[in-house]
């Protein structure tokens, strides 16, 4: 299955004008990352955020939030938020400012 193009535009859109921003094909999707790090990405119809341990937690209680498990074996601080959960654009840039608030934190690559 083809990612979903119209999610990775939206995603363009909310990142539109951050700085050390680049895309990457990557898990048969399309990553996005600030700074060389792994940000968020889009995997068939869903997103992938990037949170701090603390934050996937609390984001796995969500409806519609999974970890991000296209191997067999969960990626630690990954998770898959599902397309209902991102019908406004208002949830797409909550779980892309998460993200942003985590990685920002990280050395650039």
């Amino acid at each position: 299955m083809a990612f979903s193009e119209a999610l990775a535009i939206r995603i363009r859109k909310a990142l539109d004008g951050r700085a050390g921003i680049h895309e990457l094909k990557m898990f048969g999707g399309i990553g996005f990352l600030l700074n060389g790090n792994m940000l968020v990405g889009v995997w068939n119809d869903s997103l992938i955020v990037r949170l701090r341990a603390d934050q996937e937690a609390e984001a796995l209680r969500e409806e519609h939030v999974k970890s991000f498990d296209i191997t067999g074996r969960p990626m630690k601080g990954w998770i898959l938020v599902g397309p209902a959960a991102l019908a406004l654009d208002a949830d797409l840039v909550d779980w892309i400012g998460q993200a942003i608030e985590f990685v920002s934190t990280l050395p650039a690559k």
